[in-house]
């Protein structure tokens, strides 16, 4: 966590730091905008901006807005001033800090910047090997690829990798590939000098050079234009880049790591994604598992996001009762950790009693028997066990299997009755049963209507 505090504030504003300090973020201290508008363009880097509100907050804001420089803003002032606290909102601070500072409010502007970003927490054995591959490649320079599907933890894995390597006291420094337009995203990572470009008013460093001696981030590279892919190619292996409109290449030392959540192999036999840049990524990779293939992570995860947003709000947080976990283990989990930390925001903000019940858990849609077969099936394959089945009913794993049977035969139920060793008479009797309760059965093909 790296705060950037501008402004003097009669000697207030220097204990804000020493508490920043002490919570351990690192601290740096300017005067005024101009010298935080130089040191952010040096590549200084900061994760938070604490401001004099007595200074001109609103230019700051707008100048951080026109150089595409995404850095939260939390004014601060000696006591309670409503008129500048409104001012400094609406000029687009995130937060008003009235000065003196107390500890726990400068803590908890802190956490929730950190948003416990470098925290993993995990139970399910599955997670083992994936973490033993994590600290065993941690300590090294070499690039890493972090697959898995949306939501599944890749960017607090790569914090993870930071944290336990030897750049730890460095720079950890992520970049959105998807979120930034292509035209854009050359100058956020590579820099530019003034005048390379309209709007250019000042030299730029960017994310590669933020990152020197420390990590840099590439969330979804499998989105990044294959004008970029073929820079960043050269920067991995020449340890150098060129700012735009610069003439002098500029030395870096990183260690670089990339998450997608698309299947690259398959990028790049389409011709959407280098090969050769393919393979300088791929050193290593570590998958993550989605979180229905690690649901003994749900308990911990659930505990976790119920007491993190239970102390957000002030609030006491619910007890998580046996009914409602079972309830969170057999959801399908599209969004992953992502969903589950959004319900468990959701129910504790709608929380009546010391209790959290099923009826104080809204999940995005049922959970229907296609998916729960996928769901039951990746866990059995990752743990090889078929103990991934207890607590479901023998008629609800039934009733999965033949779903997820009949879709596999894309609707043929004499293909399907045969794969489950019944016959074709009881396959349509438990599929007559299961259209009466509401549950979608797949529609047979044209080659099974003969048979009907």
């Amino acid at each position: 966590m790296r705060l950037l505090i501008v402004g003097q504030l009669d000697g207030h504003i220097v204990a804000a730091g020493k508490i920043a300090l002490a919570r351990g973020a690192k601290v740096a201290h300017v005067d005024d905008v101009d010298s935080a508008l130089a040191a952010l363009r040096a590549g200084q880097g900061a994760d938070l901006l604490l401001f004099d509100v007595n200074l001109d907050i609103a230019r700051m804001i707008e100048q951080l807005k026109t150089e595409r420089i995404n850095l939260p803003v939390v004014a601060c002032g000696i006591g309670a001033n409503a008129e500048l606290a409104v001012h400094a909102i609406r000029a687009g601070a995130k937060e008003y800090v009235p000065l003196p500072p107390d500890a726990e409010l400068i803590a908890a502007v802190l956490a929730a910047v950190s948003d416990d970003n470098s925290v993993f927490i995990w139970r399910d054995p599955v997670m083992k090997d994936v973490l033993r591959l994590a600290d065993q490649i941690a300590p090294s320079d070499a690039s890493v690829l972090v697959t898995g599907e949306s939501g599944t933890g890749k960017e607090v894995i790569a914090r993870y990798l930071h944290n336990k390597s030897k750049r730890a006291t460095r720079g950890f420094i992520c970049v959105n590939c998807a979120a930034i337009p292509e035209n854009l995203l050359e100058s956020e990572l590579f820099g530019h000098e003034k005048g390379a470009f309209t709007g250019a008013i000042a030299r730029r460093i960017g994310k590669f050079e933020e990152a020197n001696g420390g990590t840099l981030l590439l969330d979804e590279i499998s989105e990044m234009h294959p004008h970029l892919q073929a820079k960043l190619l050269r920067a991995i292996q020449e340890r150098e880049i060129d700012r735009v409109g610069g003439v002098q290449p500029v030395k870096i030392d990183i260690r670089l790591i990339a998450t997608s959540n698309r299947d690259l192999d398959d990028a790049v036999a389409k011709g959407q994604f280098r090969e050769d840049l393919y393979f300088r990524l791929n050193v290593v990779t570590l998958h993550l598992p989605p979180l229905r293939a690690r649901t003994g992570d749900i308990p911990a995860l659930a505990e976790h996001f119920i007491q993190k947003y239970a102390k957000a709000n002030g609030m006491r947080a619910p007890r998580l009762t046996p009914a409602a976990l079972d309830h969170l283990r057999r959801h399908a989990w599209r969004g992953n950790v992502r969903e589950l930390e959004n319900a468990m925001h959701r129910a504790v903000l709608l929380s009546t009693s010391h209790d959290l019940g099923v009826e104080g858990i809204l999940l995005s849609t049922p959970r229907n028997g296609a998916a729960a077969a996928a769901a039951d099936a990746a866990k059995i394959e990752a743990t090889g066990s078929i103990s991934a089945l207890v607590g479901r009913s023998v008629a609800a794993v039934e009733r999965d299997l033949i779903i997820d049977t009949l879709s596999h035969c894309l609707g043929n139920r004499t293909h399907a009755a045969t794969i489950l060793g019944i016959s074709i008479r009881t396959l349509r009797n438990k599929l007559k049963l299961y259209s009466e309760e509401g549950v979608p059965v797949p529609m047979h093909g044209f080659a099974d209507r003969a048979a009907v």
